[in-house]
């Protein structure tokens, strides 16, 4: 690009990460059960009620407690602001209890007054793949209209609570794993382990009003908050320039682009009103429904960014496939893998970032994006995660040219900036962080917190505003 291009004054550089999966302490202080706590093998795999099977989310890397020390290193990054969820389960342990649990808030109101005392923004996901397992149980999940009041309960109980210190919130973080992971995205279980598009559609729809009441309780409570959606984004490309290709990889990116249409643009688009009525999907909705998703839009699009798919109608093409964190995609011949499959395409995301400003015409957060790979622990102490800051480096440049382009991006959250334990697999042993855990997926080890190389170059990147990558 020959024009000069440069990240805006405020961009909210940082990193993200999950209740669920570092923060450990998973029965204390009154927090309840949740649909993690059941999750020993990750959210693709069932969920294990006996909870016999060793649970690495119960441990997580003990942020709970030790939550100043990491914050003190993000700070040292230069973190601008760094992404979180809320566990729902400290907060309402049962979700359906009339009073929230104290302990679980004042959890929260400590680490975010740590956080703004190194001046980081708090940038709080409200769920985020764990819900109170009692309202699996209870209720059958998102499927049963009263959940949404409960939801919209926890919502109002955080917006109060933490009005004065949190400005940026997400609704549901990647909303659409509903589609690939029921359980995780919506506490659903089905029979045989057969899904049911009914239910799941219909536990969509719940949570698309539960997002909007709770895009009206936060501009409410907090009018000059910012509330996103937040979906799993992918671009998906047609494996040749046959047409019906073309159609193909459209076909597939509706499948997410149904999410945020709803959220973003306030209605059920045509595409899918056509699908539900093709495949006997009938969508039970309340008098009110489609005025409170008109009325409640988000204000921006939150997405996560990790690969690129490829569509083709050929039948000789499906034996190629390329795994992914929830999805699966043909390979493209043109991409490198990761360790875990997950096809590296940093030009697809200035392309998402496109496609996305395009459609909505709503500032972006990019709130995830990261390599998962196995890091060594050298003898020196040091870790080489030379890997990392390639795949990021080129991901920033890509994100850069999307500024160039004229789409309008708030900020860059990297998923995990510190280890911790992987959603799709549960175990340690695939790394993401800046900061290195001492741990492994049997949580053996010294928790201690060490530098990789990465961590020293992302500060570069933050000090200078992305000007050197």
């Amino acid at each position: 690009m020959s024009r000069s291009v440069q990240f805006p004054e405020g961009f909210l550089w940082g990193g993200a990460v999950a209740a669920n999966q570092l923060e450990g302490a998973y029965q204390e202080d009154g927090k309840g059960l949740s649909t993690a706590d059941v999750s020993p093998n990750g959210i693709m795999s069932p969920p294990d009620f006996s909870m016999e099977k060793f649970n690495l989310y119960h441990e997580g890397i003990d942020f709970y407690h030790k939550y100043k020390e990491d914050i003190a290193l993000f700070a040292e990054m230069g973190f601008k602001a760094f992404r979180f969820s809320i566990a729902w389960s400290r907060i309402f342990p049962n979700g359906d209890d009339q009073q929230p649990n104290e302990n679980g808030l004042q959890f929260y109101d400590d680490m975010i007054d740590e956080l703004r005392r190194h001046n980081i923004e708090p940038v709080v996901t409200m769920s985020h793949y764990e819900m109170p397992l009692n309202l699996v149980e209870k209720y059958g999940g998102w499927k049963n209209r009263q959940v949404v009041s409960y939801y919209e309960k926890f919502a109002k109980t955080i917006f109060k609570r933490y009005r004065n210190k949190v400005k940026y919130w997400m609704t549901f973080n990647e909303i659409n794993v509903l589609l690939h992971a029921p359980f995780t995205g919506g506490g659903l279980l089905f029979k045989d382990g057969v899904k049911n598009e009914q239910d799941i559609y219909q536990a969509a729809h719940h949570q698309f009003v539960a997002s909007a009441l709770a895009v009206k309780a936060g501009h409410e409570e907090i009018p000059e908050s910012q509330i996103g959606c937040m979906i799993a984004s992918m671009i998906t490309y047609p494996y040749s320039s046959k047409p019906e290709d073309m159609f193909a990889a459209l076909t597939q990116d509706r499948k997410t682009l149904f999410f945020s249409d709803v959220q973003s643009r306030g209605y059920y688009p045509t595409y899918m009103t056509n699908y539900f009525a093709d495949n006997g999907i009938n969508i039970e909705m309340d008098t009110g429904d489609l005025e409170l998703l008109q009325d409640y839009t988000v204000d921006y699009i939150g997405f996560s960014y990790y690969m690129s798919f490829v569509a083709s109608t050929d039948p000789e093409h499906q034996a190629g496939k390329a795994s992914g964190n929830l999805f699966e995609g043909l390979k493209n011949p043109y991409l490198e893998s990761s360790e875990w499959g997950w096809q590296i395409d940093p030009v697809g995301l200035r392309t998402v970032c496109n496609q996305l400003y395009d459609r909505y015409q709503k500032p972006l957060f990019i709130v995830e994006n990261g390599l998962g790979a196995v890091d060594k622990l050298e003898e020196d102490g040091t870790i080489q995660d030379d890997y990392r800051i390639d795949y990021l480096r080129k991901h920033i440049y890509e994100m850069k040219n999307a500024i160039g382009d004229g789409v309008e991006i708030m900020g860059y959250t990297s998923w995990g900036p510190i280890d911790l334990v992987s959603a799709s697999t549960a175990e340690l042993k695939k790394r993401y962080g800046f900061i290195y855990v001492d741990k492994d997926s049997e949580g053996k080890g010294s928790n201690e917190r060490l530098r990789k190389k990465s961590f020293y170059w992302y500060k570069q990147v933050l000090e200078s505003n992305g000007e050197v990558l």
